[in-house]
């Protein structure tokens, strides 16, 4: 088979999981698809260093990993700065305090974890964070990535991304606060 044969047949047999796989991480379907023919550009370039020691839909999802890295690497070096006037005013202390309240401990973990409506307002909080911070927040929590991996995706250090983790959990506690808790 042919190198145009082969990478005609992987695009027909792989382009369902490489989708599906970039819509989960980057949470936008078209960018999912740009990345994902990203990928089959890269294979088709890098053809020749595919020894066949993997399977190649391994080989794809590990270009793909990296495709989704380079994506938000650009994307959180080209957000704007956050403003956390939200939280914290001029003076730097917090407007409120309810966020350093502990919740009400009949609201178990593995309960919640287990309720689908839970569940989606959860993923509608995630979404609603600012990319600067949905972005790490997703790569160390839902990828499940050590911090210096992500540090180093995000090219950002890793007291900065120790600060950005908190934000996002300050400001996910807050969403979850008022369409969760507030309402149950």
């Amino acid at each position: 088979m042919t190198k145009n044969e082969t990478i005609k047949t992987w695009i027909e047999e792989y382009s369902g999981p490489l989708l599906r796989r970039a819509v989960y991480l980057l949470s936008d379907k078209v960018e999912a698809e740009d990345v994902v023919q990203e990928v089959f550009i890269s294979a088709f370039s890098s053809y020749d260093s595919f020894e066949g020691k993997s399977q190649p839909l391994t080989w794809l999802m590990t270009i793909l990993n990296r495709k989704v890295a380079d994506f938000y690497r650009k994307k959180y070096k080209s957000e704007p700065s956050i403003k956390l006037d939200h939280f914290f005013d001029e003076t730097g202390s917090w407007k409120n305090d309810d966020v350093l309240n502990d919740w009400d401990a009949s609201n178990k973990e593995a309960e919640l974890l287990d309720d689908k409506d839970f569940n989606k307002t959860l993923e509608d909080c995630i979404e609603d964070l600012p990319s600067r911070w949905k972005i790490p927040m997703k790569m160390y929590y839902l990828e499940e990535k050590k911090a210096p991996e992500v540090s180093q995706e995000l090219n950002i250090s890793t007291t900065n991304l120790w600060k950005i983790l908190q934000r996002s959990r300050m400001q996910l506690r807050e969403c979850l606060e008022f369409n969760w808790f507030a309402k149950s």
